[in-house]
């Protein structure tokens, strides 16, 4: 019988660094759901970040995993969630939560529980959010030391706007999220360019609903799929059409499915992006473990935030180093 656990689900807000601008919008603030799981000696923590395009708000994710607290009670363990909640950020701030808590139960780091060998620093990318070229260059600038640049882009200027990144850092490798925002004719019309100006990969160039076209067309700049890809019940619809995944947590529902769709992309031949929402280094800390060895890192999310957790983790520019126990695992 698995011991009974008390549950506390909050909401907390984070100021953004400026303002973060992506397709969709602009947020100058994040508002996060943080789960803890107390066996009344040991807690475990987790963090999500419910994301409006898939019908979450944080209403209605930390009503979802309130419902569970009876479930809690009577022993649901992280086994039993996988099938009790589907893939979201309400089964991954449960998830990261169990995970902290069976490390700290163990007295020993999670990629030991979880069978992992020990993680080694990784390089993540910078994203620099979509705003004219003129200001986009000079990010770029600002940020021309870093070795990876994620670009946000939205259709119309875009080319500009790489051009302008590229002058502003001309030694960064460079990848570009079109979160949807593209058609096959503008993918067909970029692409060459791109690759010309040393971009490496495009995110989910058009709409999830939309990515058949991927199939039937060259794709000489490769494409990796975000909005497409959460679990591994989506790599069956993403064969032909991608050569890359982005594995977010908040997408999987947890580390727990992260790991095993990682393992199941890489046996299908997909390279593998590591991605984060716009979170702390709570929601970073888990991702970081199944970051090892991925082409592309993506958890900058501390870094395009005015403030973070205590604890938090340490970037040494673009370098990313474990998170402390104190923090999480």
């Amino acid at each position: 019988m698995n011991p009974a656990l008390s549950l506390a689900v909050t909401e907390e807000c984070f100021p953004v660094a400026g303002a973060f601008t992506i397709s969709r919008g602009s947020r100058t603030e994040i508002r996060v759901v943080t789960v803890e799981l107390s066996d009344g000696t040991f807690r475990g923590r987790g963090e999500c970040v419910p994301y409006a395009r898939y019908g979450e708000t944080v209403d209605g994710v930390v009503d979802v995993i309130r419902s569970l607290e009876a479930d809690l009670r009577r022993g649901l363990d992280r086994a039993a969630l996988q099938s009790r909640l589907p893939a979201g950020a309400a089964r991954n701030g449960l998830d990261c939560a169990f995970w902290d808590l069976e490390a700290k139960r163990a007295g020993r780091p999670t990629w030991q529980c979880a069978g992992l060998a020990a993680p080694e620093p990784v390089e993540t990318a910078f994203t620099l959010s979509l705003d004219t070229p003129e200001k986009m260059a000079e990010a770029a600038g600002r940020n021309a030391g870093r070795p990876l640049l994620k670009v946000k882009l939205g259709g119309e200027g875009d080319l500009e706007r790489i051009e302008a990144v590229r002058a502003g850092a001309p030694r960064s490798k460079i990848i570009v999220d079109a979160n949807e925002g593209w058609t096959v004719e503008q993918y067909l019309a970029l692409a060459p360019t791109l690759v010309r100006l040393g971009v490496a990969l495009v995110e989910q160039p058009l709409a999830a609903g939309n990515d058949g076209a991927l199939a039937e067309i060259e794709r000489v700049l490769p494409v990796c799929a975000d909005e497409s890809c959460h679990d591994r019940t989506s790599l069956a619809h993403l064969a032909g059409k991608y050569d890359a995944v982005n594995i977010k947590l908040d997408k999987t529902g947890g580390l727990t499915e992260a790991l095993a769709l990682r393992d199941e992309a890489i046996r299908q031949g997909f390279d593998i992006m590591v991605g984060c929402m716009l979170g702390t280094s709570l929601a970073m800390a888990p991702a970081f473990l199944v970051a090892q060895g991925a082409p592309y890192v993506d958890l900058d999310g501390p870094l395009l935030l005015a403030s973070d957790r205590e604890d938090p983790i340490r970037y040494e520019g673009s370098l990313m180093q474990a998170p402390d126990p104190a923090l999480w695992g």
